[in-house]
């Protein structure tokens, strides 16, 4: 999946959740929980701009090291919600001993100002279910459980 990182778009994904899996060599897994917005399709309701095809997906980064996390609600003076990425960045990151990985920047758009950071030489995404399509750009909890 690392090879199509630059033809995913993430932007308005919701992260209900992360989990970190303990790994080999003090690196791990960072597995996300999010709704992956499959496609924006032009809807023909006045009221909507767009339907959604979201499904509940969980990308997982494979041999996480260098794992920083800011999430910040408190500046935002807002209700807990799911966070919602803005974008993600990676470059090419070459340790002294050779070794080649990525270093990723999962920016926030809410809540602002937050952010993951880590290295990872890559990732595999795993969608549990089938998109549903809809004027909303995240699932009801009903809709996730797929």
């Amino acid at each position: 999946m690392t090879e199509q990182f630059d033809k995913h778009r993430w932007h308005d994904n919701a992260i209900h959740g992360f989990r970190i899996v303990e790994g080999e060599h003090g690196c791990g897994e960072l597995d996300l929980d999010i709704d992956f917005i499959n496609e924006w399709l032009p809807s023909r309701d006045v009221e909507h701009g767009f339907l959604f095809g979201v499904s509940p997906s969980n990308p997982v980064f494979h041999e996480v090291s260098d794992l920083v996390i800011s999430i910040d609600y408190a500046a935002c003076s807002a209700a807990l919600q799911p966070m919602a990425i803005l974008e993600i960045h990676r470059k090419e990151h070459v340790y002294p001993n050779g070794y080649q990985s990525f270093a990723w920047k999962i920016e926030m758009a809410w809540p602002a100002n937050s952010f993951l950071s880590f290295c990872s030489p890559g990732f595999t995404q795993t969608p549990r279910a089938e998109p549903v399509y809809s004027p909303d750009q995240s699932l009801a909890p009903s809709q996730r459980s797929g």
